[in-house]
């Protein structure tokens, strides 16, 4: 595999300290389709990473693998050093690994407040209205959110703002790594920017991210490396800020092999 590896430009660390997840010859199979074979991954703290790939190409798959959804039929799964098995996604969540899914699961009735705390009422923070609005007010100054008040129903936001929500839902559970699932896909110019501006300042809290996406200028300004997959393999790791849209295409596309 060709890599090239180097710091990002929102600080994140060079690959040569341990990464927060580490995969290593990570295979995924259902019955007799090979989904996933020998994928090996790296994210480290404070580092956006782009998973990118044509359709079928094992994105979903791996995503899911990463989210507890699948369990991996070989290879080995590290966080933060350690070897881990993820029996189902609480234990991924419990782990500190956050997804944010493409279709966001928001409740277009309930407010922004209601949103970020659905699924918590369990919590004695979650019991406290006023600690619910405080907090969804830290957190959404904290990633410079357009939003103009908490209290507001998700149906009255436009996409970039329901994005917003929803990465600031996953981040209530204090996690160390998220994934976002097309976090731009549908938005318009200025949303996102938004967004890929919001991903920064995530990454800049020392958080691992990794960015599924299939728009090649987005992931080039946001990321700090970009990892091809193709047919369910490896096909390139690549520096964001020096690799071009053509060399990424034929990475996916196997007009260039980079294994």
């Amino acid at each position: 595999m060709s890599t090239s590896v180097v710091p990002g430009a929102s600080g994140a660390p060079s690959a040569t300290g341990e990464p927060l997840l580490s995969l290593r010859g990570v295979s995924k199979s259902f019955g007799a389709v090979q989904a996933l074979t020998d994928i090996d991954l790296e994210v480290h703290a404070g580092e956006v990473v782009a998973l990118v790939g044509d359709n079928g190409a094992g994105k979903s798959t791996l995503v899911k693998v990463l989210a507890g959804v699948h369990q991996p039929s070989s290879g080995t799964f590290l966080f933060d050093g350690r070897p881990v098995t993820l029996g189902g996604p609480s234990d991924a969540i419990d782990l500190g690994i956050a997804t944010v899914f493409q279709d966001l699961a928001l409740c277009e009735n309930l407010s922004v407040v209601d949103n970020l705390f659905l699924g918590r009422e369990l919590s004695p923070l979650a019991l406290d209205e006023t600690t619910m609005e405080v907090r969804s007010w830290e957190l959404l100054r904290s990633l410079s959110a357009k939003i103009p008040t908490v209290r507001i129903p998700i149906a009255s936001l436009s996409g970039g703002q329901r994005q917003t929500v929803a990465i600031a839902r996953s981040l209530l559970g204090d996690p160390r790594l998220i994934m976002l699932d097309e976090p731009t896909a549908a938005l318009g110019v200025a949303q996102t920017a938004e967004v890929l501006a919001m991903i920064r300042r995530v990454s800049e809290r020392g958080l691992g991210v990794v960015v599924i996406s299939h728009n090649m200028e987005d992931v080039r300004q946001v990321a700090d490396r970009v990892v091809v997959l193709r047919l369910g393999r490896n096909n390139g790791v690549f520096d964001a800020r020096t690799v071009t849209t053509q060399t990424l295409v034929g990475a996916i596309t196997g007009a260039e092999d980079h294994r």
